[in-house]
């Protein structure tokens, strides 16, 4: 994005919500001139993370993968959709997790097993293509590292907070009523 289109879409009353990236019309916020250009939104830390553990949850699991992305049962979206929740909160497609030690990660070692996953996950997206059928994904040749990576920052975040990695995810109703503002 050229930093003339980005000041436009900024100005002052850019603040809430409805400021859109150009790259992706549904992720909320706007650049920071206090954080290093880092986005900013609204969000609370823990709601950050709540999504993210959600989308590595689904991620990590491939027997969730055929259970529910595979054979198309409601209420767990789609790939395409774990991928958005794992970066559009964070811009984790932009930032390095590094830069979230503190807010949404405890540590460097969270924060690298999280970026880890995140680059692996992206690399097959872009081959594949957004908003791909499942199968595709699945198929990947390198899909199962991205699984492992993403296994592996499911099951350190989940145990950080003191849950077990092995339940099956939620569902994406359960996640927004988790996630809800009063």
């Amino acid at each position: 994005m050229s930093a003339s289109s980005d000041s436009a879409r900024t100005d002052s009353s850019s603040t809430d919500s409805s400021s859109r990236s150009a790259r992706n019309p549904s992720r909320a916020g706007h650049r920071s001139s206090t954080t290093g250009g880092q986005p900013l939104n609204d969000l609370p830390w823990w709601r950050w993370r709540t999504r993210l553990r959600s989308a590595l949850h689904m991620l990590s699991d491939p027997a969730f993968q055929q259970d529910a992305w595979l054979a198309g049962r409601p209420g767990y979206g789609d790939v395409t959709d774990a991928v958005y929740r794992l970066v559009e909160d964070t811009w984790l497609d932009r930032w390095p997790a590094e830069k979230y030690v503190g807010t949404i990660f405890r540590d460097a070692e969270e924060a690298a097993l999280v970026g880890a996953a995140v680059l692996r996950v992206l690399q097959v997206l872009h081959e594949v293509g957004a908003d791909a059928p499942a199968a595709a994904y699945l198929g990947h040749p390198e899909w199962p590292e991205a699984v492992l990576a993403a296994r592996a920052a499911h099951i350190r975040l989940a145990v950080s907070d003191g849950d077990n990695p092995d339940t099956e995810p939620r569902t994406l109703d359960d996640l927004r009523m988790l996630t809800r503002i009063n």
